[in-house]
């Protein structure tokens, strides 16, 4: 006898065969449960599972967590899309980089990560490879995800200040042209100021700069800092001694080879980022010449790497972390309907010194 919830199939000329298939009730997909099931299931009604789901209303704890048992045992997951639409936002974060293989901004990322994620947003991330275009495509892609909020590390020639509508934005690490919104940074010109003060200390005085691309307010302001503490010192500096790269070990290699063809040949050089510095040091090598003793290497940004490096770099150290912290508890506040004047937040920097300068003999 076959028990209920099986079923025979019969084979012809060979005999029965049976297939049991088992007819056991199981919970449906998450995707199929409805707030119908639920409020039956909590014994409440409709509008106190949505006020409960959505956080549209308060409701009394008892009913609530009737409710969140409800959810918890029939396993519903919330469609976050159609719940955008009603809130007109998500609780999504979008964030927009330029560069994913430049080991500063991943911790600039897992600052930003760890406060949505406390507060219960998800990270969206764009890589925009530093090209505008793209950069303007992903903005107005995500845009239409209906964000909480969006933090944006501007590409070389950003547009972003034409952006006025929309979610929250708030800038990080770099200023694009004519941005009169929110924007957390780093203090860049003194970071370049202690970084030529710290060589001129050890006594250098024929000097080469890696700087990054010119249009980038984060290079120009560590490059105007630089030159300012020269200036001081009556250090003079010919212009084929700054060369301007981008902010990659490629062109900082190439950079440095230039700047070690030059007679005479510069006794130390300020690389206006880790990836240019350790292309230098390449270049340095190459070179037939030694770090520190032939050329001395001081370097911005101060990554974990580079201590692995062969001399350990010399490095204004800037807090890629804690800028992207700070950056997510802005937005937060403007998320969260903080209506003040736009802010500016500019974060210190400090001189981590190491074994790539050299001090200088001087008679």
């Amino acid at each position: 006898m076959i028990g209920e919830g099986s079923e025979r199939i019969g084979l012809s000329g060979k005999g029965p065969s049976v297939v049991t298939h088992s007819r056991e009730k199981t919970k449906p997909p998450a995707s199929r449960i409805t707030m119908h099931q639920i409020a039956k299931l909590a014994g409440v009604s409709l509008g106190t599972v949505s006020h409960v789901i959505n956080e549209t209303a308060s409701v009394r704890e008892p009913l609530r967590q009737r409710v969140m048992e409800a959810v918890e045992k029939l396993g519903y997951q919330p469609n976050q899309l159609s719940r955008g639409l009603r809130l007109n936002r998500t609780n999504m974060i979008g964030m927009i980089i330029p560069d994913i293989t430049n080991p500063f901004f991943p911790g600039v990322v897992r600052g930003v990560e760890d406060v949505a994620y406390k507060s219960s947003y998800r990270l969206v991330l764009c890589n925009t490879d530093n090209d505008p275009a793209k950069e303007a495509t992903y903005l107005s892609d995500l845009k239409s995800f209906l964000p909480a909020g969006l933090l944006i590390i501007p590409s070389v020639d950003s547009s972003l200040a034409s952006e006025q509508s929309g979610p929250p934005v708030v800038c990080v690490d770099r200023r694009p042209r004519g941005w009169k919104g929110d924007i957390v940074t780093v203090a860049n010109e003194d970071g370049g100021y202690k970084a030529a003060r710290y060589l001129i200390e050890m006594g250098h005085r024929q000097i080469g700069v890696i700087s990054g691309p010119s249009h980038l307010t984060n290079a120009g302001d560590r490059l105007r800092g630089f030159m300012r503490a020269l200036a001081e010192a009556n250090v003079p500096i010919g212009p084929e001694y700054i060369q301007e790269a981008l902010f990659d070990r490629t062109s900082g290699y190439s950079s440095a080879l230039r700047l070690l063809h030059l007679l005479p040949c510069p006794t130390a050089i300020f690389a206006a980022n880790d990836l240019m510095a350790m292309g230098a040091l390449s270049a340095v090598r190459e070179s037939r010449l030694a770090c520190p003793a032939d050329v001395s290497i001081i370097s911005f940004d101060g990554l974990d790497i580079t201590e692995l490096t062969d001399p350990a770099l010399t490095a204004v150290y800037q807090p890629g972390y804690q800028l992207g912290y700070t950056a997510a508890r802005l937005l937060l506040d403007r998320m969260n309907g903080l209506k003040d004047r736009p802010q500016e937040v500019v974060l210190k920097t400090e001189l981590r010194i190491r074994n790539s300068v050299a001090r200088m003999n001087v008679s």
